[in-house]
């Protein structure tokens, strides 16, 4: 695995313009900006009405990781076809916006606003007042699971 060169921090909700143009949050354009492909992938979430997001390090990881699955298997193929079958590759513009296509921003009822979620080596994109909702969901299942972050990883 290559050198983690950041991590997608905090939330920031940004207008979506009538072309489906939206800027990146500056901070996630740091992330990205020392790597091979000025832009971002984006596929729909198989799980929520968001969209996740990567830079081309961590989308080539997936990549790796499919590699372990025997190469015709129906569960590298159903994989895939989730992932890079209905991945986009959005390059900046000069002003570090995207245009989000049409599929895409129906997939998560995206109109005039776009959460912008960082979540460590990836981010989803949600319509914010889904995403409020989402992240009540989240801590009451912390909560009422006593999650923890396992002990371990990379400082031991």
């Amino acid at each position: 695995m290559g050198i983690v060169l950041g991590l997608f921090l905090s939330t920031a909700v940004n207008k979506i313009d009538k072309k489906g143009r939206v800027s990146v949050p500056s901070n996630f354009r740091n992330v990205i900006s020392p790597l091979s492909y000025n832009g971002v992938i984006l596929f729909p979430s198989p799980h929520h009405a968001c969209l996740e997001g990567f830079g081309i390090d961590y989308i080539e990881e997936i990549n790796n990781r499919l590699e372990t699955f025997d190469l015709f298997s129906d569960e590298q193929d159903d994989l895939a076809t989730a992932i890079f079958g209905q991945s986009v590759q959005l390059p900046f513009d000069g002003e570090g916006r995207i245009i989000l296509p049409e599929e895409l921003r129906g997939h998560a009822n995206l109109e005039g606003e776009a959460a912008f979620v960082g979540l460590g080596r990836k981010f989803q994109i949600w319509e914010p007042g889904a995403f409020e909702k989402r992240k009540a969901q989240s801590r009451n299942s912390i909560a009422s699971k006593s999650l923890t972050l396992p002990k371990g990883g990379a400082n031991g």
